[in-house]
């Protein structure tokens, strides 16, 4: 069996979409899934499955018969995330921040919009694109401009965010 890690979108964030984590836990144990482990509020499911085709629509699909409302769901395999987290575009420093972007699809044939993308660079915000990951090092908070709708709006693909701190913490703890 491999082992995946399931990034839900908007998952208890602004009092909507709010689902504890243990009955996350039960959905996708009903799902069929092995060894299932929720890490922190934000909708982030570590299990195994043989499964790999069409992995991510059936998740969304049966979330959202169980929930009620749509939820979109990122998958990547834990090895993936373990190359992420240990060999991210940028390692931040002091009170930097670096968040990974994770989409649907590669990004390395998009070159306009990930041009249009990388033109946004500046001193508070530096941006890489790596596959299906957009890399930024948030390094002023009050001058960036970056956000889940802005990298939607230049990239023009659904995405969700974690930190890098987090994703470290998962293959720690999971990987």
């Amino acid at each position: 069996m491999k082992k995946y890690i399931a990034f839900l979108r908007a998952i208890n964030v602004g009092g909507t979409k709010i689902i504890k984590m243990d009955n996350l836990k039960k959905i996708f144990e009903s799902f069929g899934f092995a060894n299932v482990q929720t890490y922190i509020q934000s909708g982030n499911v570590v299990f195994e499955t043989k499964e790999s085709a069409m992995l991510e629509a059936k998740i969304e699909e049966q979330l959202e018969q169980a929930l009620g409302y749509k939820v979109e769901v990122f998958l990547r395999t834990m090895d993936e995330l373990a190359k992420i987290a240990s060999q991210p575009a940028f390692e931040p420093r002091g009170d930097e921040t670096l968040h990974v972007v994770f989409l649907r699809k590669s990004q390395d044939a998009n070159h306009k919009s990930k041009q249009e993308l990388l033109s946004f660079r500046s001193e508070a915000d530096d941006f890489a694109v790596k596959g299906r990951e957009v890399y930024n090092l948030r390094r002023d908070r009050d001058k960036s401009v970056f956000s889940n709708n802005f990298i939607e709006k230049s990239l023009k693909e659904s995405n969700t965010t974690r930190n890098l701190t987090t994703l470290r913490k998962i293959t720690e703890k999971y990987g």
